[in-house]
């Protein structure tokens, strides 16, 4: 992709003024906090800007066993009590903040529109827990929802998997995992997910200051999640290293135009096509990574939602 000189001349004008008002705020950067300092900041700022949570006929709280006798918790939301298709949703934070309540709105909205169940999978973080733990989490999640789905009254036979950011990366894995464990999905739904093993797409130049994601918050995540430099290839932390993706699932992949991931998420898209899997690809004109949690102040967060709902009501066949 092309980036201006001038990349801020890009922004929407209520972008624009909203990065603005961060910047005067002036908080301390994440990268100069711990992690638990990190997730607290987070949690406080997660609901600021997000839309209020839609109310639901039915939030439940959940278990899930996970492969090394833990459990992780787990929050299944549905706008009935009809057996409904299934969206396991994984959110974004850099594997190192971020959890099923900073996501809550969003999970919800995209229940809602979609008119489908959503399960929003607090998958374990790092620095406590390292890669490949989340990618670990991330499956054990997707394959018990699967075989205990009509258990919790949902029609699990229309499965889709999706996330926001490093939560858009375990989607991705999910997906090349469902394919090879031959565990049908409908969907794999991406929010600008992170993709390349290497910050070094012109993008990551570009963006890399002043557009919320930026390059120290990117080396801080990473460094917390990864055991060593040669994790970064592996495909479970880059999908675009993955050696095949033949015959995964159908892809809606939806990019901040103003983003360090941008040009990673536009590769993937190209990746995908190349193995003749269907991709719908949007990206957002003038918003910043994150912006899908903004709806109260940026209206491409709320045709984000409506774009992502509708390509799952399509993948469900209930559209």
């Amino acid at each position: 992709m092309s980036h201006q000189r001038n990349p801020r001349a890009l922004l929407t004008p209520a972008m624009h003024h909203m990065l603005e008002r961060m910047a005067r705020a002036a908080h301390v950067p994440m990268h100069a906090l711990s992690a638990q300092q990190a997730r607290a900041t987070y949690a406080a700022g997660a609901g600021v800007l997000d839309i209020p949570p839609h109310k639901l006929a039915r939030v439940d709280e959940l278990a899930i066993p996970v492969h090394d006798g833990s459990t992780i918790a787990a929050r299944l939301y549905a706008p009935s009590r009809d057996a409904l298709p299934l969206l396991v949703y994984f959110h974004g934070g850099g594997f190192t903040v971020g959890s099923v309540a900073t996501h809550d709105s969003l999970c919800r909205h995209l229940s809602h529109l979609a008119q489908c169940a959503v399960v929003s999978v607090d998958y374990r973080l790092a620095p406590e827990h390292k890669f490949p733990t989340a990618v670990h989490d991330a499956w054990d999640a997707v394959q018990w929802l699967a075989a205990q789905g009509a258990a919790l009254g949902l029609a699990t036979s229309r499965l889709a998997v999706g996330g926001d950011s490093a939560g858009g990366t375990l989607a991705a894995v999910c997906a090349i995992l469902a394919r090879d464990a031959r565990l049908p999905l409908a969907l794999q739904l991406l929010f600008y997910p992170g993709c390349a093993a290497h910050q070094d797409t012109p993008s990551h130049k570009t963006f890399e200051k002043g557009f919320v994601l930026e390059e120290p918050h990117i080396t801080y995540f990473f460094n917390q999640y990864i055991n060593s430099v040669a994790d970064r290839d592996d495909w479970r932390f880059s999908p675009l290293n993955a050696p095949d993706i033949d015959g995964v699932a159908p892809a809606w992949i939806g990019l901040a135009e103003c983003d360090p991931l941008v040009d990673e998420g536009v590769m993937y898209a190209d990746k995908l096509r190349l193995a003749g899997v269907p991709v719908d690809l949007e990206i957002y004109r003038g918003v910043v990574h994150e912006f899908i949690k903004m709806g109260r102040a940026i209206p491409q967060a709320l045709q984000a939602h409506a774009d992502a709902a509708r390509a799952l009501k399509h993948a469900f066949g209930t559209d």
